[in-house]
């Protein structure tokens, strides 16, 4: 059974998405509203700015929602519409937005219009508080999660942010209560705590003015029943409920990516081929690790 996986924030690199502007001109019109609807022409950043123009936030996140959901709708197989459909999508952090809009529960313009509502909410929550993510390598989820509950308090925040696969768990939180927790987790026995080059924490309670004002954003679209269930990140289970939805993609900012849970779940109910859509291949590598039995390939 088919389905189709959306990256996140991370995966952008320069010259993403020409090919597709120029050999497709249903893409190619579809890039040119996203221009409109942006207010600049983030195509001219994508296919040739510099690798800082193109990591600003509101560049970054639009542009690997871009990619993504033109990489599915225009470079998967077509001969056969009805057989190379997805019979279940999913997306990493920022790619749920992807993989709804793909699934037909957001239309283009409202994903793209949420994403950048996202992206600017994002931007000015890290400005408000020094925080930052680090990835830990070689503990079980259980040892994290035991680790930042000790050094979790009032004001001095850290929580397991994104489960990527077993054996790999990003937290996220203070500067200082990331520090803490790193010596913790590598006096545990973590292979590696790695502090990662990122702006802020994101998925966790420091997000809270982020998520209240994409709240606001999210309760004024229409989200339409997707043609296939969704895999959301909050809780990592299938869902077509548009209520449903809307609340776990309200709630997603400030909640853990349990990627692992919506990868294990997509496989426990029928999916052997997994495609990722859109730029690089970090979520290949993350379904392999948590079956090496299933079929990954990706479309860029």
């Amino acid at each position: 059974m088919k389905a189709f996986v959306f990256p996140g924030q991370g995966a952008q690199f320069v010259g993403m998405g020409k090919d597709l502007y120029d050999n497709n001109e249903q893409a190619k019109e579809l890039f040119e509203k996203a221009n409109d609807i942006l207010g600049y022409r983030i195509t001219d950043i994508m296919f040739a700015g510099t690798d800082d123009e193109l990591k600003q936030t509101k560049v970054t996140q639009p542009a690997v929602f871009l990619h993504s959901v033109l990489s599915a709708l225009f470079e998967t197989p077509s001969d056969n519409p009805e057989e190379n459909r997805p019979r279940m999508v999913a997306g990493h952090s920022l790619g749920e937005f992807s993989a709804l809009t793909v699934a037909g529960a957001l239309s283009f313009e409202d994903g793209l219009r949420l994403v950048y509502a996202r992206a600017m909410a994002m931007q000015k929550a890290c400005e408000m508080a020094p925080s930052t993510m680090a990835a830990i390598i070689g503990l079980p989820d259980e040892k994290v999660e035991e680790i930042c509950a000790e050094v979790n308090h009032e004001g001095h925040v850290v929580i397991p942010a994104n489960y990527n696969n077993p054996g790999q768990l990003v937290i996220s939180g203070n500067i200082d209560a990331i520090n803490e927790a790193c010596e913790k987790l590598k006096a545990a026995g973590a292979k590696r705590a790695l502090p990662l080059k990122v702006g802020g924490a994101f998925h966790s309670p420091l997000m809270q003015p982020a998520k209240d004002e994409l709240q606001a954003a999210i309760e004024k679209v229409e989200v339409k029943t997707p043609i296939c269930p969704v895999y959301q990140n909050v809780d990592g289970k299938p869902h077509t409920d548009p209520v449903e939805i809307k609340a776990n993609l309200i709630a997603q900012l400030t909640s853990p990516v349990r990627w692992t849970q919506c990868v294990q779940n997509m496989i426990a109910d029928g999916a052997d081929d997994f495609t990722e859509c859109g730029p690089g291949k970090a979520l290949r590598g993350m379904i392999s690790k948590i079956d090496r039995n299933v079929n990954v390939h990706g479309v860029e």
